[in-house]
């Protein structure tokens, strides 16, 4: 929160004093206390101990449960008293302001949320009564959906007005985080629950099945990040046998995920073209070194195992299971629309849409980098290129959606070759993923 524009500041500044005046009508004196200080108590050990998603900087905090608990509990003002514990969190590393902001966010959120629970006509607490439960359901289900509207309304706010996310990141990483939220603070009915059953003792007893699952996340969360790991090993294989390759997986991945993006994809086939992207052109690992570095005209025999490499890729990491669609993506994306291309000669809509996203992402990369045969070339000439074989060699539409992310987002070009000096390094006068230089064949 270092450095935040004025105008950042004077949104903090707002949502601040709304948090306080929201606080400063609450009729303290019908508050439990007690179940006040309990619920404090939780929010704080809660906020703590934020589980991981599988977004990047993304934190949902467990005490979405205890201010949902004290919605139900307390109603509006002992809400938004109970969130505003947060500016003592025990995540110390927050500097003050954020802290300050925090607390008034969640202060809102619960206040919020507690009058949409009291309007859609729930009862009041009744300790002992059986039917009290199902009673709230309904009103808690619309208290639930507002606090976590809310809540990350106000944290999208200071994100975009201090430039640390632009709309699209938070547009994207909207899902999972939203899940994240709503599943927490279901937690929130059970604390409930349980406290108009057995008391305090048995409320804190949510703590377990609460850490439980955050533990559960933090796995899912250590997978993923091994799963990339895995494969950013293989690419790094992959690009040792040619040094004016290096970063060329990685790039073309962002290329793949922004047309991905563009044209409406499902989150989780966003993120297995992301894979796809990383691992189209694992299969090099399959051609020998000596034609992948060859200065001159290629065999019919050279040219065939060139044409193989999605082949052998397919095979190299078929039995990866996470990678469901992404193999047709690696196996299809030296496929042409006019079904001149490899290993299978497929046309028009016969070639799988993440074979054809990548195909875009991956010409454009490679024009755009340096090669030891050329000087990379501008991105208007990239563009022209791609523009000259839609239809032809690339699908249009994926050409047009990359172009429209491509304005949205830019590229950001690969930083220059660096050879080492202690070693000779051998590189191709060719590459199989530049459209505007074919490869050269002996005798053709």
């Amino acid at each position: 929160m270092r450095g935040l524009p004025p105008a950042a500041w004077a949104y903090v500044s707002v949502v601040v004093a709304s948090a306080a005046a929201a606080i400063a009508t609450t009729p303290f004196r019908k508050l439990e206390l007690p179940v006040l200080a309990v619920l404090a108590g939780l929010f704080l050990i809660c906020d703590s101990a934020p589980a991981k998603l599988n977004v990047e900087r993304a934190r949902v905090s467990l005490s979405y449960a205890a201010s949902l608990a004290s919605v139900v509990l307390l109603g509006p003002g002992g809400a938004a008293l109970v969130g505003l514990t947060a500016i003592v969190t025990g995540q110390r590393f927050f500097a003050p302001v954020k802290r300050l902001f925090n607390g008034a966010q969640f202060a809102l959120s619960g206040y919020a949320a507690g009058l949409v629970f009291t309007s859609l006509g729930a009862p009041p607490y009744r300790p002992g009564d059986p039917r009290w439960v199902e009673s709230v359901i309904g009103p808690f289900l619309g208290a639930l959906v507002t606090f976590v509207t809310v809540n990350l309304l106000l944290m999208a706010g200071i994100l975009l007005i201090s430039r640390q996310a632009a709309w699209q990141e938070l547009l994207r990483e909207s899902g999972e985080l939203v899940f994240g939220c709503l599943g927490y603070g279901m937690f929130g009915l059970l604390i409930a629950g349980l406290w108009q059953k057995g008391g305090v003792f048995a409320a804190v007893l949510v703590l377990l099945p609460l850490f439980i699952a955050r533990w559960a996340l933090a796995q899912t969360h250590a997978q993923q990040q091994a799963h990339t790991a895995t494969l950013a090993a293989l690419c790094q294989a992959v690009e040792t046998k040619d040094y004016y390759t290096r970063g060329h997986s990685e790039r073309v991945s962002r290329g793949s995920v922004m047309i991905a993006q563009e044209i409406g994809m499902r989150p989780d086939r966003v993120e297995a073209i992301r894979y796809a992207g990383m691992l189209h052109d694992v299969g090099k690992l399959g051609v020998p070194t000596k034609v992948l570095q060859k200065t001159g005209p290629l065999t019919e025999e050279e040219f065939a195992a060139i044409q193989l490499h999605p082949m052998r890729g397919l095979e190299i990491v078929r039995e990866i299971g996470f990678l469901d669609e992404a193999l047709a993506g690696i196996m299809h994306h030296h496929e042409k629309m006019n079904g001149r291309g490899y290993p299978m000669g497929l046309a028009g809509d016969e070639i799988p849409e993440f074979a054809r996203v990548i195909s875009v992402a991956d010409a454009f990369d490679s024009m755009t980098s340096n090669r030891s045969y050329r000087a990379a070339r501008s991105k208007e000439e990239a563009i022209e290129e791609l523009r000259r074989g839609a239809g032809d060699h690339f699908d249009p539409a994926i050409v047009d959606a990359f172009l429209k992310a491509l304005t949205r987002d830019g590229w950001e070009p690969p930083r220059p070759v660096v050879l080492p000096e202690d070693d000779v390094v051998e590189t191709t006068q060719q590459d199989h993923d530049d459209p505007s230089v074919p490869i050269k064949i002996a005798g053709a």
